[in-house]
């Protein structure tokens, strides 16, 4: 053969081999297959699209003048502002140093230290908030018990204060993620070369971590803007953009004025959505030139006097989050906190009379996390793994929700779903459906990530010996993926029992939760209930958390979290 044709042979099988695929069957898809796709496609349709489409309607032209005409609306705009790129900062600056001292330190008790982080990670979101509160507020054991001090953190120092605590975790899992990758010959070259440990530190080590330190950026700029519980709780005359769209809409019944502030709040998450997806794929694409994580070489360790920074450091963020927890549990045995802390059981025994809003919470999150978890298996199935029409789409569609900020949620929510054939308002299902739509994207990135390291060999082998596209799902994809499907409904569980922002919005009498009793009993200055309501919350999570632990593995939660 002569050796054009060879090398015209070479390029068309390696193009082949390198062709994305679902499988050498796709033929025509069976009824039930296409039935579920119908499904989804109505779900991503009613649930995420029309919604957001209500609230673009609902802005009207009056309104968007009257919000642009008024002045006062140009201080929350700020304040968000403001807050966005200082929380950030701080929570990226936190968790850079504190992965960068568990990976790179060399530190004594670096498995504990690296523990705390996602310890508070899976905590609630609103016990952060409270237990700023008991710890720095007017009657706080720090300012008050120990320094004897009236100081008001109340505002945008308090704010930057809780939401660092908040969000660094998530900037440490992701940077840990990429020190992981990281291979430290390069560095051990450097050095070997003349490089003194500052100089690695700058043109070796910092640019190989960059990708992840603007992905973290990038992740929690948009959970900043998503925080509702933190600015309510703390925030004072602080007033940000996510409260503000609350206010209107229960307290003036402002539709269109809160549509016009929710589109306002979601450009900057959607041209930060937007960046993190380019650089996510990016990232994916050029993953092998960072380095393997099969090289046993030991990192390089700093000087000792950085050492014993770092792990002064560790130990000092290590104890404000334990300190955190050990707040929530006082306040729930203190009489009065900050001014009686005798013993006592009274607030436990007080909130056995809110079990309703304890069991709503959790029969909400396991029917969002186990309805997340099945959605996004199933989407991601369907996706990677068919011919079907419309999965890039859906690919897309399906991610929207991320670059949504919680408030915004709730508002369309309320707007699309208040009258008509399909009134959802008070029902139990919309507390359900708007707690899926929320964790949605995450649950799939999960996921999608475990089908596709599945080859698709196996599913040729299935469809050879006559296995349909549905038993293939269920008797060898389910199986293989199931690890990412436990953590999917990990994930969603405890967002969904904590979460706030979204449902605030559509809670009734009849479908109370947790988060928002904890917010309102906070807001009046019953510390002792709210925290004894977030303690036996907070209990409750864990043990389910331990159970699903070991269904899942030892990786359960670094899988959650380093997609």
């Amino acid at each position: 053969m002569p050796a054009g044709k060879k090398r015209s042979s070479k390029i068309s099988a390696v193009k082949i081999l390198t062709k994305p695929r679902a499988g050498s069957f796709p033929g025509r898809e069976s009824g039930a297959v296409r039935l579920l796709w119908i499904g989804c496609l109505i779900f991503l349709l009613l649930f995420i699209l029309y919604p957001l489409a209500r609230v673009l309607s609902e802005a009207g032209i009056k309104s968007w003048v009257k919000v642009f005409s008024a002045s006062r609306w140009s201080e929350p705009l700020v304040h968000t502002l403001e807050l966005m790129v200082l929380s950030t900062l701080f929570s990226v600056l936190m968790g850079f140093i504190y992965a960068y001292a568990i990976m790179r330190g060399g530190l004594p008790l670096a498995r504990f230290f690296s523990f705390i982080p996602v310890l508070h990670l899976v905590t609630p979101p609103f016990v952060g908030g409270l237990s700023f509160i008991l710890l720095f507020g007017r009657q706080g054991f720090f300012t008050k018990t120990l320094l004897h001090k009236d100081i008001s953190l109340y505002g945008l120092p308090g704010l930057l204060i809780a939401q660092t605590l908040c969000f660094f975790p998530i900037a440490f899992l992701i940077i840990r993620g990429v020190f992981e990758g990281m291979n430290p010959s390069l560095e051990y070259a450097a050095r070997n070369a003349g490089a003194g440990r500052f100089r690695v530190f700058r043109t070796i080590t910092l640019p190989l971590v960059l990708p992840g330190v603007v992905s973290a950026v990038l992740f929690i700029a948009i959970s900043v803007l998503s925080d509702f519980g933190n600015p309510m709780l703390i925030g004072g005359r602080f007033n940000v953009l996510a409260v503000e769209l609350y206010t209107r809409l229960t307290g003036w019944a402002e539709a269109g004025t809160s549509a016009v502030l929710g589109i306002i709040l979601l450009f900057p998450a959607l041209v930060l959505f937007v960046l993190q997806r380019f650089l996510f794929y990016k990232k994916n694409s050029r993953l092998a030139t960072i380095g393997s994580r099969s090289s046993a070489m030991p990192s390089a360790l700093p000087s000792l006097p950085v050492r014993a920074l770092l792990f002064i450091f560790c130990a000092f963020i290590s104890f404000i989050v334990i300190a955190q927890f050990l707040a929530v549990i006082g306040g729930a045995f203190s009489r009065i906190w900050g001014v009686d802390s005798s013993f006592t059981l009274k607030h436990l025994t007080d909130s056995m009379s809110y079990r309703t809003e304890l069991l709503n919470t959790l029969f909400f999150a396991f029917a969002a996390a186990a309805g997340t978890a099945a959605l996004a298996a199933l989407i991601a199935f369907f996706v990677f793994r068919t011919e079907l029409p419309f999965r890039k789409t859906v690919d897309s569609v399906v991610m929207i929700p991320a670059a949504l900020p919680g408030s915004l949620i709730g508002l369309a929510y309320v707007l699309a779903f208040n009258g008509g054939i399909l009134a959802l308002t008070g029902t139990r299902a919309i507390i359900v459906l708007v707690m899926i739509a929320c964790d949605l994207p995450a649950a799939y990135r999960i996921l999608s990530s475990s089908v596709q390291r599945i080859r698709t060999s196996l599913d040729d082998s299935a469809r050879a010996l006559g296995a349909s596209r549905m038993r293939l799902f269920f008797t060898i994809i389910c199986p293989l993926i199931l690890r990412g499907i436990i953590s999917a409904f990990v994930y969603t569980f405890v967002r969904a029992a904590g979460t706030l922002s979204a449902v605030i919005f559509l809670i009734t009498f009849h479908t109370k939760l947790t988060s928002v009793l904890i917010l309102n009993l906070a807001a009046q200055g019953d510390w002792g209930r709210s925290a004894a309501l977030a303690l036996i919350l907070t209990v409750v999570i864990f043990v389910v958390l331990g159970l699903l632990r070991l269904a899942g593995g030892k990786q359960l939660f670094k899988d959650m979290f380093d997609r």
